[in-house]
């Protein structure tokens, strides 16, 4: 009996061990790929630094960064085939150009970031777009997706350039909802149609099975909590839809679906949920409940007349189940300025 305890024992202790070996290797393997990878990214800034340099001697010939890039894809070609093509060629030049500090590249970032990086059409877009990969550990897929749907371009909408990029940058905490929380949020990820008809439970379905996508669509610093949150009062039941816990405003949020247009007695029953919990569930230390209406159509106006003018804690954010098109939010910056300037 003790010689079989005795085995049992020991191959508990070499299954440990084996575990902990292939635990090192798996380590060892991703930390060599990513050396790898950067020092490729490496090569490819070293490759567009030398092409600049000798751009800026012939600058003041016409198109000579244009002939120079079209002879070394040709020279390189027979070597190394299609990997130093002319217009990869031109993209390591933006590449050193746009981030001239080689100690400044992060070793997260793959070649597909600082591509994607390279192609953002402004410095402070830009800026905006690195330091959010890099706070919320964005792939690739990610970035690309958050560009997709003008994530900073909609933040601007409803917010103060300036503060927008400091909370992105970690210089200030967020001072209120309206610095993290999107409207409109783009759920084009959760497979919905627009032009089918479901119903909440559906849309409530959708945002669980897509959980991790929605996370980084609502904002920065939310954690999940739950779904249909029953609380009793006075004989009756009530179920607030999604429940969660945002770490930089330190507060509770409550969210409820409406695939309807919203109405009065929608922001009535959120209240009531944020009353709630406020008075039961909050304590000392936490700052007051937000609670989110997020609609399929909302009227501003209604919204503003049903709740006080000093409203902080309810919020109403329309959902669109596919990506803007750039003119759309050309169209959507346009009526927003035209309302700034009358106001």
């Amino acid at each position: 009996m003790a010689n079989f305890k005795e085995s049992k024992w020991l191959a508990m202790e070499i299954s440990h061990l084996i575990k902990d070996i292939q635990g090192i290797i798996l380590q060892a393997r991703d930390r060599a790929v990513r050396s790898v990878n950067f020092e490729r990214m490496v090569m490819y800034w070293q490759i567009g630094k030398r092409i600049f340099e000798e751009e800026q001697l012939g600058k003041e010939r016409a198109e000579y960064g244009q002939y120079l890039i079209k002879n070394i894809a040709i020279a390189l070609k027979p070597d190394h085939g299609q990997s130093f093509t002319s217009r990869q060629l031109e993209r390591f030049r933006q590449f050193y150009r746009i981030f001239p500090n080689t100690s400044a590249l992060r070793t997260q970032f793959s070649w597909t970031h600082y591509k994607l990086l390279i192609s953002v059409d402004s410095d402070d877009k830009r800026e905006f777009y690195e330091s959010e990969s890099i706070k919320n550990n964005w792939n690739s897929r990610e970035l690309e997706r958050q560009i997709n749907a003008h994530l900073y371009e909609r933040l601007l909408l409803s917010n103060d350039k300036n503060s927008v990029l400091a909370v992105a940058k970690k210089e200030k905490l967020p001072e209120s909802p309206t610095e993290i929380i999107k409207d409109p949020m783009i759920l084009e990820f959760l497979g919905l149609k627009r032009e089918s008809a479901y119903y909440e439970k559906d849309f409530e379905f959708a945002i669980i099975t897509h959980l991790q996508e929605f996370l980084l669509e609502l904002g920065n610093g939310f954690t999940f909590v739950a779904r249909q949150k029953r609380i009793h009062l006075d004989g009756d039941d009530y179920f607030i839809d999604l429940i969660f816990y945002n770490r930089l405003l330190s507060c509770f949020v409550l969210i409820e679906l409406k695939t309807h247009k919203l109405t009065h007695q929608d922001i009535g029953q959120l209240q009531m949920y944020v009353n709630y919990y406020d008075r039961e569930e909050k304590l000392a230390h936490e700052k007051p409940t937000l609670g989110i209406l997020l609609c399929a159509d909302k009227n501003n106006s209604m919204v503003k007349y049903a709740l006080p003018e000093s409203n902080q804690t309810i919020l109403a954010s329309q959902y669109k189940l596919y990506l803007p098109t750039e003119k759309q939010l050309l169209n959507e910056l346009k009526r927003e300025l035209k309302k700034q300037s009358i106001n």
